[in-house]
């Protein structure tokens, strides 16, 4: 009777199973393969074709031919792409550092408990909503020789007129003084956020022990913002690096080549003397450049370990 029953109740859970409608395995491309038709479309395809064209010799108008690595043996030998190359490491480099300590010094004033705190935050980050095109003709006027503020509040306090975008030496500090008034509050913001993730007992305890205001900064501060300094840095170097618009918009890369930054000399090279073979290899030498200057940056970001002021 028992082995009776115990077949029975197989046979029934048999026809049970059989009856349910048997689960699939989820398939999930046909949600990826749009996702990788527009990578592909977007990112991969032009690539391709940049290196198929920077191994060309191809004027706009007129046919291709191949021509193997000249283009690249061609930038090699190209003062003008050297000194471009220059002005970008400067131009960066500037423009890193100088929203850096600004807005961090910003950040250490707006973290303090001051009235009208939060409007006084509000109005320093308007900057950083302009659009670039906008800045660059309002600062173009304040650079003007004769009709800028700029000479005229220095006339104020009995310093001469300057050339600043005009001068082949002083081009690049003036673009980078834009460039800093634009970007010195998201510094502001990220340093804001790390500020705000210190814990207060290391204070606490540096004061019992009779530590200045500069000491605080230097051994307890400093060290625990550091990651956040260094996500300010790589935000910044990536920006930086290839700024265009304020560039082109206020000086198109002059007075002569003196603020001719790689992104310049490539658009001119491409879109002005319609040469795509030559600016199409100085595009991929500039994509590994930008390659290069992450892995440094991602290199340095990861000893920037998150820790406490008791590692220090």
């Amino acid at each position: 009777m028992a082995s009776v029953s115990i077949d029975d109740a197989s046979a029934a859970d048999t026809r049970a199973n059989r009856s349910k409608p048997r689960r699939l395995a989820p398939n999930y491309w046909p949600f990826v393969i749009p996702a990788l038709v527009v990578i592909a479309a977007v990112i991969v395809f032009p690539w391709i074709f940049t290196l198929w064209m920077s191994v060309n010799r191809w004027t706009l108008g007129q046919s291709q031919s191949f021509v193997g690595w000249d283009n690249y043996l061609r930038l090699a030998v190209d003062a003008r792409f050297w000194g471009s190359l220059w002005h970008t490491v400067l131009y960066t480099s500037l423009s890193v550092i100088a929203p850096l300590f600004l807005g961090t010094l910003a950040a250490l004033i707006f973290d303090a408990e001051l009235p009208l705190r939060g409007f006084l935050r509000a109005i320093f980050v308007m900057p950083m909503m302009a659009t670039p095109v906008a800045i660059a003709l309002v600062w173009t006027m304040m650079f003007h020789p004769q009709l800028g503020v700029l000479n005229y509040l220095l006339s104020i306090v009995g310093i001469g007129p300057q050339e600043w975008i005009y001068n082949q030496f002083s081009v690049i500090p003036s673009l980078v003084l834009v460039e800093t008034w634009q970007w010195t509050p998201l510094v502001m913001l990220i340093v804001l956020g790390g500020l705000a993730a210190v814990p207060r007992e290391p204070y606490e305890s540096a004061e019992i022990d009779g530590a200045n205001a500069w000491q605080k900064f230097r051994y307890l501060t400093l060290p625990m913002i550091a990651p956040f300094l260094m996500i300010a840095v790589i935000i910044r170097s990536i920006d930086a690096v290839k700024s265009f618009d304020i560039i082109y918009a206020m000086t198109q890369g002059g007075p002569g080549t003196a603020s001719e930054t790689i992104n310049i000399y490539l658009y001119n090279t491409a879109f002005s003397y319609y040469d795509i073979g030559y600016g199409s290899a100085m595009a991929v030498v500039f994509f590994i450049f930008i390659v290069a200057l992450s892995f440094v940056l991602l290199m340095v970001r990861q000893r920037a370990k998150w820790s406490d002021a008791e590692g220090h």
